[in-house]
């Protein structure tokens, strides 16, 4: 047990300056969902929690004009349940429809989603943790102990974007999906307000896989922005997992096409489940943009995203399984055009 000191913020100034007094062990929280998970787990050992739900105007769902923008702090239910998103977005409104339970969704927030960290078992029983299976080492947990994944269970650990320091899968769906649409994350902190394009927030796990997103100490996540695309309606996200519900991917793909005909004139293809970060397939867009889209091409571009897959021992059955889903996802998302 250690003490624990509690704030609320009522704006990102006040929480930004909150932050800067309490130091690094301070952690923002307003849905909690996982980070309360992670401090049960003795992952995080924040100290100093500050409340940024109360913050007026973070919870906004913007849908009109060029650009959808959602606050961080609106709820995944919220958000899933806007009729633009409904309508004029599945692959957003399914990605998080197809996440978690309806219990967390009507918690969670967007933005606390972005920041949501792997499930790899060894990292949740990790170094320094004591479990029923044991004390494992895991570089994301503490940098340098090793990685027991690359030796061990690897089923469900990544098989795009591994290094020799870490394995671990990005657990999200809703990140896919902002991935595939080059979504913008705001940010705001010490030193103001800056815009991060999705490719550049999440970090592979190179030689410091404990270094996951690319925020500095007191930055705090206020919004989400996505272009508004015709490839929005022809869109989908496809997930396949070992249970139907309350189940993280085995792999899934992110998939929004602009048609002409029966040509894909545009694609915007990311990958999820089966890589450290929600992952760009630009292969896959390469090899269906201004073809035919037929399922034999389908099932070409999705073997494409796949060809510089490192499989572990256990975990090769998400390079076919992973090529199938894209596939299956074009043309769901062809058939959708208007």
């Amino acid at each position: 047990m250690h003490g624990l000191n509690y704030t609320i913020a009522d704006s990102a100034d006040a929480a930004v300056a909150q932050f800067a007094e309490a130091g690094g062990a301070a952690r923002y929280i307003a849905g909690g969902t996982n980070l309360y998970d992670l401090m049960k787990l003795g992952i995080e050992r924040p100290v100093h929690l500050i409340d940024v739900s109360r913050i007026e105007g973070l919870d906004a769902i913007e849908t009109e004009g060029d650009v959808l923008r959602f606050g961080s702090r609106a709820l995944m239910a919220d958000v899933a349940r806007a009729p633009v998103v409904r309508d004029e977005y599945p692959v957003l409104a399914e990605s998080l429809l197809k996440a978690a339970s309806q219990q967390l969704r009507n918690m969670a927030t967007v933005g606390g989603n972005l920041l949501q960290r792997t499930r790899c078992m060894y990292f949740r029983n990790g170094a320094g943790a004591s479990s029923t299976v044991g004390v494992y080492p895991c570089n994301k947990r503490e940098p340098g102990s090793g990685c027991a994944a690359i030796d061990g269970l690897d089923r469900t650990q990544a098989v795009l974007g591994t290094s020799d320091a870490c394995t671990a899968v990005a657990p999200g769906d809703w990140p896919v999906a902002l991935t595939a649409l080059d979504a913008v994350i705001e940010i705001f902190g010490p030193e103001g307000t800056r815009n991060v394009p999705i490719a550049d927030f999440y970090r592979l796990p190179g030689d410091t896989p404990h270094r996951e997103f690319n925020l500095d100490p007191g930055e705090l996540v206020t919004a989400i922005t996505v272009r508004k695309t015709p490839a929005g309606r022809a869109s989908t996200y496809h997930k396949i997992r070992d249970r139907e519900s309350y189940a993280f991917a085995l792999a899934s793909a992110a998939v929004a096409v602009e048609m002409e005909g029966e040509s894909v004139r545009a694609a915007r293809i990311a990958l999820g489940g089966v890589a450290t970060m929600p992952w760009r397939a630009s292969a896959a867009e390469r090899a269906v943009t201004g073809a035919t889209l037929t399922p034999e091409l389908a099932l070409e571009a999705g073997q494409a995203a796949f060809a510089e897959a490192r499989p572990g021992r256990q975990n090769a059955f998400k390079t076919d399984l992973g090529a199938r889903v894209v596939a299956d996802a074009l043309m769901i998302a062809a058939q959708r055009r208007a």
